[in-house]
């Protein structure tokens, strides 16, 4: 079970508006950034496989600001905006796809697992679960990942790099997601809840592992005894036991 923020505008999740080449209003270029939930790794599969592409998409338009920068011209028929949230693409397919966040249309399914996604690429990455094919590999330790985003992200262990910096208490992170849940200790923000007792959570990992409470869902099992716990951690100190 997970918890999605509210549209706050959901009727207008159904439509989209064009813009017609030479209205007066500039726009910026926005980049297609993603956002992570948390630092837990096994957390919000659905945005996983999407590291690929919005790598892509993001070089793809650095190169043709730098070109417009330069007296290039870009060549547009219509811009394609969405009427909830303002972007703005160059085809009507990019706009349509894009649409699929506001209305949680998921069209692709695993053949093994029937899991749903929004995106091919996800459900491409997420198949090397089934698979267990990691092509990206770390040079240093030999640790392989299914998607190159993670590879970059456990880098930075070896580089000890921490580019993001909270501006509250100046600690630092490794990962940007990681970063977006700490600040929520400083403005209290609780945004996932969940549906049977109300109670809410900072991240959606957090949520995740307290919805066991009522599912008695206990997804961890001791390969020695086979006792299974709701948590990692406590397993992790059962396996204590077996020394």
């Amino acid at each position: 079970m997970s918890s999605r923020r509210k549209n706050p505008h959901p009727k207008r999740a159904e439509n989209a508006r064009t813009v017609l080449k030479g209205e007066k209003e500039e726009r910026p270029v926005l980049l297609c950034v993603r956002i992570p939930d948390d630092d837990d790794e096994d957390d919000d599969e659905e945005d996983v496989a999407f590291d690929e592409v919005v790598e892509q998409q993001n070089e793809k338009l650095r190169k043709e600001k730098t070109a417009t920068k330069r007296g290039g011209k870009r060549k547009r028929g219509q811009q394609h905006e969405c009427d909830v949230c303002e972007k703005v693409f160059d085809r009507p397919s990019s706009l349509a796809i894009h649409m699929r966040i506001h209305t949680n249309e998921k069209p692709y399914e695993c053949d093994v697992c029937e899991m749903r996604f929004r995106h091919s690429s996800t459900l491409r990455v997420h198949k090397r679960i089934h698979t267990n094919e990691k092509p990206y590999e770390c040079d240093i330790c030999d640790k392989a990942f299914r998607e190159s985003g993670k590879l970059k992200e456990h880098m930075r262990i070896h580089t000890n790099e921490k580019p993001y910096e909270c501006d509250v208490c100046e600690k630092r992170f490794s990962r940007s997601g990681t970063l977006q849940s700490h600040m929520r200790i400083h403005t209290n923000e609780k945004p996932y809840e969940c549906d049977v007792c109300e109670k809410r959570f900072r991240t959606s990992s957090q949520l995740k592992v307290h919805v066991r409470i009522h599912t008695n869902e206990k997804a961890y099992e001791c390969d020695v005894c086979e006792k299974r716990f709701t948590q990692s951690c406590n397993l992790k100190t059962h396996m204590r036991t077996h020394r």
